[in-house]
């Protein structure tokens, strides 16, 4: 038992372990914001700009007893298809889809940029230097 909780331990100090768990963090954080750019910021734009159109409450009933016209209200009378709501997600995915391709854009553009510009050798180590400098003056005394 104790062999497999320092392999847990070992497995989970991996930097790949601990750059998932943030990637999945921060990932669900950016999933908030893009909720909210979808319902609070484009969403009412596309409803200004198609006269009121709301996507959140187009569903079809499925329950005979369904007569609400709320998704919210609907959903509490029976089954409902909320292709409204299904619309809306699709658009959080493509808008999430084209932030992702903006971001490795630019990640992609800077890595060129530092493959394009050669980086300077590194100054050789202090005694590779006393020994050139000390050929050097062998070769001049000759």
């Amino acid at each position: 038992m104790s062999g497999m909780v320092n392999e847990f331990k070992e497995f989970i100090a991996r930097g790949n372990v601990i750059d998932l768990a943030v990637g999945v963090i921060i990932g669900g954080a950016f999933g908030g914001i893009v909720r909210s750019l979808t319902d609070d910021i484009i969403m009412p734009v596309v409803g200004a700009v198609f006269g009121g159109f709301d996507f959140s409450n187009y569903f079809y009933p499925l329950a005979p007893g369904v007569t609400a016209t709320t998704l919210a209200q609907a959903r509490e009378q029976g089954a409902v298809l909320a292709y409204g709501n299904f619309i809306t997600v699709v658009l959080n995915f493509l808008i999430l889809a084209w932030i992702i391709f903006l971001m490795v854009k630019g990640v992609n553009r800077l890595r060129r940029r530092q493959a394009e510009t050669p980086a300077e050798p590194a100054a050789p180590p202090q005694d590779v230097q006393l020994l050139t400098e000390i050929r050097d003056l062998l070769a001049t005394r000759n």
